[in-house]
């Protein structure tokens, strides 16, 4: 049995990524690194977006940037210029390409296709246990999530972001391609916090994605009926849905750390690489896996590389208040957006503001329900 250097089970997002980033550094140019997955990803099975300056990494495979965003819920309704911020749209299929190519121009990679049963710790060794063979290295990077590792909990809140999206095609061109609608709360809310989000990729392209921030999954049907409404109530009515998407995302500050080992680290969403208050994935995991290989390079125990900050905490704190109070996120969203700028926000939610600046955000929120919340969620953590 060959032994590499590193395994990493998983090629979506933090796997590849962790693996693209391995690739364009040379000092891993003699280190043996295996990548296992069950399937090569190579088609567009989701669509990741972000708020970023120009001139980032991946300028190079956008799909679409937007320069102004719309926020509102019943009360309040406004649009943003959101200079410095564009708003950045990568589809899966292009990134995917971009790691693969880069991946297998290396000599010391290899990519094997298999089922991953199991893995253990063996003396001085990982070993991966899959269903057509058994594989060995010195440090695992595992990217499989499994929720049960949530829902056997109560300290920290769980809610899921869950979404269907259609995309559609329109003869006319009706879109106002230079606009997202970041989170349109004007639709009714049902005791939960819903909102449409619209990525108009052309005049007369557009995704529609229904979401929620809750803690119970709908029907499928249910999200469908939501998108429908929502054209017809804008006068979209002829139109054709080119394709479909769905998704399911995590919103947990549970400790995932405390699951790695010296020779294990979980990353990705098993690691808590999503951002826990919003769901966003591809931006925080573009940081940590930035900061696990650097990390890579001077310490080989994986106990190590996990560092919590202050944002943790604020992200605990908003989870917290949207698990008790679920029908307010309309009103807390809202708030957010209408008194304080896009930038201020977007800073925050980077985790790139200042103490001062981010106390700013804190307080410009409802002050009794979020004290309320920190002590229910200190009182949890020292039980």
């Amino acid at each position: 049995m060959k032994k590499y250097n590193y395994i990493i089970l998983g090629s979506g997002l933090s796997g590849l990524l962790t693996a693209y980033r391995m690739a364009n550094d040379s000092w891993f140019d003699d280190k043996s690194i295996l990548l296992i997955d069950k399937e090569i990803k190579n088609q567009n099975d989701r669509t990741w977006c972000f708020w970023e300056k120009p001139y980032g990494e991946f300028d190079s495979i956008l799909s679409k940037t937007w320069e102004k965003a719309f926020v509102g819920n019943k009360d309040f309704q406004q649009s943003f210029d959101m200079h410095p911020y564009l708003y950045k749209m990568i589809r899966s299929s292009d990134f995917y390409k971009l790691a693969f190519d880069t991946i297998s121009s290396k000599s010391n990679f290899t990519f094997e296709k298999d089922k991953i049963l199991s893995w253990k710790t063996i003396e001085n060794s990982v070993e991966v246990l899959g269903k057509n063979q058994t594989y060995s290295c010195n440090l695992l990077l595992n990217s499989f999530f499994d929720v049960n590792t949530i829902l056997n909990q109560t300290k920290y809140p769980y809610l899921k972001q869950h979404f269907i999206g259609w995309f559609i095609k329109t003869k006319e061109e009706i879109f106002d391609d230079s606009e997202v609608k970041f989170m349109d709360f004007t639709i009714v809310q049902n005791g939960n916090t819903r909102f449409m989000y619209v990525l108009p990729t052309s005049k007369k392209e557009a995704l529609f994605e229904y979401t929620l921030f809750s803690e119970d999954l709908l029907e499928k049907k249910e999200y469908e009926k939501a998108i429908e409404q929502y054209l017809l109530n804008r006068g979209i009515t002829d139109y054709e849905i080119v394709e479909k998407e769905a998704g399911n995302i995590p919103m947990t500050c549970f400790a995932f750390h405390k699951q790695n080992s010296e020779r294990i680290l979980f990353i990705g969403t098993a690691g808590g690489w999503t951002k826990a208050s919003t769901g966003f994935t591809f931006f925080n995991s573009t940081k940590q896996s930035e900061k696990l290989v650097d990390f890579l390079k001077t310490s080989q125990n994986l106990t190590k590389f996990h560092q919590k900050n202050r944002y943790w905490f604020y992200d605990l704190i908003l989870l917290e208040v949207l698990h008790q109070n679920n029908e307010l996120g309309a009103q807390l969203f809202g708030t957010l957006f209408e008194k304080n700028s896009v930038q201020e926000i977007f800073t925050f939610l980077n985790e790139e503001g200042t103490l001062f600046s981010d106390l700013k955000v804190m307080m410009s929120l409802p002050k009794w329900l979020f004290i309320k919340a920190t002590f229910r969620a200190v009182w949890k953590l020292k039980g």
